[in-house]
């Protein structure tokens, strides 16, 4: 299952991921906003990275307008990796070498194809494993030093 949630500015684009995740049978929960007025996204990263974190959902989609204040919140969570895809490469690639689990799209600087080829990308790719496992065995000490 997926999890999504965008702010205000995202909504729109948001509507439309859930439409492809749906055209797709590609499980999913809407955490919120539910429609365009003004909100705060730390409200709504957070909800999606918990599920995320506490393993209630197998990755997350968080959309506000640029992607970085999604990508910020995300990051507080222990195991998350989310990372700002603007196309389906970065996408494709932060999954296969990073294991993404939370991807964040800027609402401005994409169209709705593009993000349904980020989203499509993301959700496709596969984890390679082997040395990029022992990269995320690192980066978990990290955060097991830094979020206690």
């Amino acid at each position: 299952m997926i999890a999504i949630g965008s702010d205000h500015g995202g909504y729109k684009l948001k509507e439309e991921i859930k439409r492809y995740l749906e055209e797709n049978g590609i499980a999913y929960q809407d955490y919120g906003t539910y429609d365009e007025e003004r909100t705060d996204y730390p409200i709504y990263g957070k909800k999606v990275a918990e599920a995320v974190s506490k393993k209630e959902a197998d990755g997350g989609i968080l959309i506000c307008r640029s992607g970085c204040g999604m990508v910020v919140v995300a990051n507080k969570f222990k195991g998350v990796r989310a990372a700002t895809a603007y196309n389906e490469i970065a996408a494709k690639l932060g999954k296969a070498d990073d294991d993404i689990n939370v991807i964040t799209i800027g609402a401005d600087y994409v169209t709705v194809n593009e993000a349904i080829n980020v989203v499509r990308n993301w959700i496709g790719a596969e984890f390679k494993g082997g040395r990029y496992e022992e990269r995320l065995k690192l980066i978990e000490e990290i955060e097991n030093e830094n979020m206690k």
